[in-house]
């Protein structure tokens, strides 16, 4: 195939920034994404077969005949999971990535996220450490994200948010029933409340309409593409340019490299299962913080035998996602309206600054609960099935609140992405080994914040409550993956540097949510697009300069 400057590997939030960047640099891009171009049309509203309820197989990928990942837990079982069973730790395996189905909330960490290891030590067994770039260094970069994605939201009801030059491009959704609840009760607590950030247009924007109001949202394709990602936004634009061409069903086998040790493009299974080599300048990879880390581990040579940027057995460590905690709130009024998407409200008080907590998290009402997911949020000692299960539905779905949030967690370099050495997929490519666990601080911080969201909902008038606070045998993942080939200065205990850049190869970036080195206690989304936007003009920069040949 004729070569090009750049070959992108993964089409979701960092990808898709990163080809439209380029492209309209001047940049020649192919994209290689190993799963479809959905559309709403494609993906009906199947309850049991959406992204928070991988009962029935996944509704945007990847397909559990595509093959398992293998799972340790925290006390050494070993066992092989398909991409339905929870434990997989999946992320959508399509054009847009998770910004096709997720909730769209957009957050931008906060400067003390980039810092956690200058605020708060080094807990005892983890591997805390600050980002290489600052908060400042992303700000134009959040900012570019926020009118180009198109975010709308209203941060001006809290003090506790990071510095901004503008307000966000879009005002928020009209408020809906639980957010008419929870505002005047956070305000009681001595909170300050105020309208979620979301990547989700509340007015006309960027030619497509605003969101209908649906139930239908989070963990579905948006039919009205009011919900704003990485499909609808940037791609097009990168594909419109004339430089960009994006082959769909493509999965990526092998990073390629040449006798010096740089990368010259990646090998690839065609959507006719051929074999097939695209050669490029310059090659990112994307593919999300297990993926990205399993090519890299896969792509060995005589140069690399431990895989492209694993000279120190760094790429697959500090895996992190987060630990969601809260409450459920039952009252003797109803509180469901039946407007979408539900999460409107939330409170950022407790994101940093409580003595003995090393860090904390963002809370807000969820997103409207269908009846699946009101099976696990009913009062506790509700039978699971049955007469009581069933009048337990009734009277509660449309009478409860839940308030929950992400925590800040604390990496450990134990909880890793490795591949194993006998399971493989059906590219026959050895799969990845998920193993490690949760740092102990990072429970603490959820059970400390469920308990704040049962006070939230006590004084908005629930008359009974229940928390959600658990402890995992497995590491923390999901859609939220991040840490697998974290930035840093010094090549030791990182895989790229501060652009993105790995450390040991030049010509080869990994731009996604695994260069993160914390996760913050937000959302991550906006964050990967950040980043994306920064790596992409350094990348630009030096390519403008010496081209990667020097």
């Amino acid at each position: 195939m004729k070569p090009v400057n750049v070959v992108v590997i993964g089409a979701g939030a960092a990808g898709g920034i990163v080809a439209k960047e380029l492209a309209t640099a001047g940049l020649t891009v192919v994209v290689l994404e190993r799963g479809k171009w959905y559309t709403p049309h494609d993906c009906r509203k199947d309850d049991l077969r959406n992204q928070r309820t991988t009962l029935l197989g996944n509704a945007f990928g990847p397909e559990d005949e595509d093959g398992p990942r293998v799972v340790v837990d925290g006390r050494g079982k070993v066992r092989s999971v398909v991409p339905s069973d929870g434990a997989y730790q999946n992320n959508a395996s399509c054009v847009g990535g998770g910004t096709l189905s997720y909730g769209a909330q957009a957050w931008r960490y906060l400067p003390q996220d980039f810092r956690m290891r200058s605020t708060y030590g080094v807990p005892e067994g983890s591997s805390l450490e600050d980002w290489p770039i600052s908060y400042d260094d992303l700000e134009p970069f959040y900012e570019k994200a926020e009118y180009e994605i198109g975010i709308s939201g209203d941060y001006s009801g809290t003090p506790f948010h990071a510095p901004r030059r503008n307000p966000l491009p879009m005002l928020p959704l009209p408020p809906n029933r639980e957010f008419g609840i929870l505002e005047p009760a956070a305000k009681r607590l001595g909170l300050h409340p105020f309208h979620l950030p979301m990547a989700r247009n509340s007015v006309p924007y960027n030619g497509r309409g605003p969101c209908m109001r649906c139930r239908w949202c989070c963990g579905f394709a948006c039919e009205a593409d009011a919900k704003n990602g990485s499909q609808n936004t940037v791609l097009p634009v990168a594909l419109a340019t004339g430089n960009c061409e994006l082959r769909t069903e493509c999965m990526v086998t092998q990073i390629l490299t040449d006798d010096r040790g740089r990368a010259r493009g990646a090998s690839y299974v065609d959507s006719r299962g051929y074999q097939q080599e695209q050669l490029a300048d310059v090659v990112v990879v994307s593919a999300c913080a297990i993926e990205s880390a399993r090519l890299l581990l896969n792509s060995k040579s005589r140069l690399f035998p431990a895989g492209l940027g694993n000279r120190y057995d760094q790429v697959g460590r500090h895996l992190q996602g987060h630990h969601y905690t809260g409450a459920v709130g039952y009252f003797d009024f109803d509180t469901y309206d039946d407007v979408g998407p539900g999460a409107s409200i939330a409170v950022t008080d407790y994101n940093h600054g409580t003595p003995g907590l090393t860090g904390g998290g963002m809370l807000a009402n969820e997103f409207i609960r269908l009846p699946i997911h009101m099976i696990d949020k009913l009062p506790d000692g509700t039978p699971k099935w049955g007469i009581r299960h069933k009048q337990a539905m009734r009277a509660w779905h449309r009478r409860s609140i839940v308030v929950m949030g992400p925590t800040q967690q604390i990496p450990t370099a134990a909880a890793r992405v490795s591949v194993d050495p006998a399971v493989r997929d059906r590219w026959e490519l050895p799969v990845a080994r998920i193993e490690g666990n949760v740092h102990p601080q990072t429970y603490d911080i959820g059970a400390v914040q469920a308990k704040r969201a049962e006070a939230w909902l006590k004084e908005a008038g629930a008359i009974e409550t229940s928390v959600m606070s658990y402890r995992s045998e497995t590491v923390s993942a999901g859609q939220h993956q991040a840490g697998t080939c974290r930035m840093g200065n010094d090549p030791h205990g990182s895989v790229v540097n501060k652009i993105c850049q790995v450390h040991d190869v030049d010509n080869l970036f990994v731009i996604d949510g695994s260069v993160h080195v914390t996760n913050g206690g937000f959302n991550p989304a906006l964050t990967i697009m950040a980043v994306a936007y920064y790596a992409s003009a350094a990348l630009v920069r030096e390519w403008k300069g010496t081209r990667f040949r020097s």
